[in-house]
């Protein structure tokens, strides 16, 4: 397996080191080139930007965000444009749920999956 995930905090960096511990490959962006870095001595494969995540993934791409719910639109509507149909983006933030429904809608119209795993009480 393969995915992408932006977002290295404490949970997205965790995330990454049990994905690569069990054998799959990721690949990771964050703004902070420090939080790649690190990863990258883990086995992580280290993207620079957006667009330089989704040329290494291999299609249909998984791409894992792990950034706070405030910055989940602005992320999406930056990567979208690097996505193709069959693509699936993976919201795993604590965003509210109808955001979620109008996401799934937007990205739907260009082909392109999305799953809320987030969790957040109303």
């Amino acid at each position: 397996m393969q995915l992408g995930m932006i977002g290295l905090g404490r949970m997205g960096a965790n995330m990454v080191r049990r994905i690569i511990h069990r054998g799959h490959e990721c690949v990771v962006f964050n703004r902070s080139p420090k939080a790649v870095t690190d990863l990258v001595k883990e086995n992580a494969v280290g993207a620079v930007s957006l667009s330089d995540l989704v040329s290494k993934l291999k299609k249909p791409r998984t791409v894992w965000l792990m950034v706070p719910a405030a910055a989940v639109d602005k992320t999406i509507a930056d990567l979208v444009t690097y996505l193709e149909d069959g693509d699936i983006v993976v919201d795993g933030g604590h965003s509210y749920y109808i955001d979620d429904i109008r996401r799934s809608k937007e990205l739907a119209a260009n082909g392109i999956h999305y799953v809320d795993v987030g969790s957040r009480q109303a």
